[in-house]
């Protein structure tokens, strides 16, 4: 039965928010060393209220955020070519706490070759390729266990800082009783528990709404709520919004929900911008990604721009794009929480999505430390002003603001979301970031 605008208006509050609470990715910490890399040729001018969230949440200037954020970059592309060169020397990299990067490689020959590359080097005793196997491993040994078993295990990540797997388990009877396999090297356990607009105009982070086909027709309990990513084309050139999967609660066959932007006032007004044509949720890839292919009304009200929501109703423009380095400064752009910022604590980390029906899927991403809360699933991801990834989610959804979050979540490692990478996002759909001088 459809509701009247006043009736629907009157109970908008109770839209159900699609983020889901997804258990927390461990901060990592660990030993801290380091050398130096160039800085950017030119630092861009910040948003005021961006430069604010960074020196809050960070403790960096904007010089230094910039400057971090370049070299993770600059890291991320030595240690890739590294690996390729000498697979079974390469353990990790990471950014220091003080902004410095750091290559940990098998043996002193390679560390040499890092040092004399310029960069500090440690010694481990696992190669990356044998913690990916060994996860894949784990994770092969509890996908195989009965539902009420694998039900309490979080999530599993490499913790690349200290060369170990690390698996989150809930603190149950069960779960403390849990038998992990023996023959998986370096195991750590370890138990858990609106924004203002000054432009105008959507960008990424601001919020839409999901229906059924017409959100008239949609009966209320049926609208999502989440948040825009990244703006970019897909492999025909076609304009889409980046987003998370799990935003689309219509079955693919269906067509893919429609999307929204709303109207606060009356929800049968809003104005629809387009609808999914991809995503998923953990099948297949084990990523959580949507793409809402833009109709001319998302194009007319902006969605065709390199632009994400900062502090404040500010705009961030991007300028590229990046892939997760462990220490990197991040902040995050959401419709519930607005801009926080933090760190890549992993960059390879695979939980359960779990959802309100009690079903569940793995997905592969990476975590930060930022504040996420529920309603800010899809929402973009930056390092300095590059897109980095999109918000799949936290284990402070269920709080009602940041402030709530770090002081509960304080004593368990504080606040922890994950993020599913665009460049894995590219990989699997084609679909490219636009960016202040093209789509990438």
């Amino acid at each position: 039965m459809r509701h009247s605008p006043a009736s629907r208006a009157a109970v908008r509050t109770t839209i159900r928010r699609a983020a889901t609470i997804v258990a927390s990715a461990v901060l990592l910490v660990g030993p801290l060393t380091s050398t130096a890399n160039a800085a950017p040729a030119e630092t861009p001018e910040l948003p005021a209220e961006l430069v604010e969230a960074v020196q809050r949440d960070l403790g960096l200037t904007p010089e230094q955020y910039l400057e971090r954020a370049a070299r993770a970059q600059e890291l991320n592309t030595y240690a890739r070519d590294f690996r390729a060169e000498r697979p079974s020397d390469f353990a990790g990299a990471w950014m220091s706490d003080d902004g410095k990067p750091v290559v940990a490689v098998t043996n002193r020959d390679a560390a040499r070759q890092a040092e004399q590359d310029g960069y500090q080097a440690t010694v481990a005793p696992i190669s990356a390729d044998g913690l990916e196997q060994a996860l894949a491993e784990l994770n092969r040994w509890v996908a195989a266990l009965p539902r009420e078993v694998s039900s309490q295990v979080n999530n599993t990540s490499i913790d690349v800082l200290n060369n170990q797997i690390v698996v989150d388990i809930v603190n149950s009877p069960l779960g403390r009783a849990l038998n992990l396999p023996s023959l998986i090297a370096n195991i750590q356990v370890q138990l858990s528990p609106g924004m203002p607009s000054n432009d105008p105009a959507p960008l990424g982070g601001d919020t839409y709404i999901t229906a059924d086909g017409d959100v008239r027709d949609t009966p209320l309990e049926r609208i999502g709520i989440c948040s825009f990513g990244f703006n970019g084309v897909d492999a025909n050139g076609d304009p889409v919004n980046i987003t998370a999967g799990h935003c689309d609660a219509v079955a693919r066959e269906d067509g893919g929900s429609t999307v929204y932007l709303p109207n606060r006032g009356n929800i049968d007004e809003s104005v629809q911008i387009g609808s999914f044509t991809n995503s998923t949720a953990g099948t297949d890839s084990s990523l959580d990604y949507g793409i809402i292919s833009l109709n001319d009304a998302g194009v007319d009200a902006g969605l065709d721009r390199p632009t994400v929501r900062g502090g404040n109703g500010s705009t961030l423009t991007v300028t590229g794009t990046a892939r997760p380095v462990v220490g990197a400064p991040v902040c995050k752009s959401g419709q519930s929480s607005s801009f926080t910022c933090g760190v890549v604590a992993a960059d390879h980390v695979e939980t359960q999505l779990v959802y309100a029906n009690g079903s569940a899927s793995t997905i592969r991403g990476f975590a930060t430390t930022a504040c996420t809360l529920s309603g800010d699933s899809g929402g973009a991801i930056v390092t300095g002003t590059l897109a980095l990834g999109v918000i799949s989610g936290s284990n402070s959804a269920g709080a009602p603001d940041c402030v709530e979050a770090n002081l509960v979540l304080a004593t368990t490692g504080g606040t922890s979301s994950l993020g599913i990478s665009v460049g894995d996002i590219a990989d699997a759909t084609g679909t490219r970031v636009r960016t202040e001088s093209a789509p990438e």
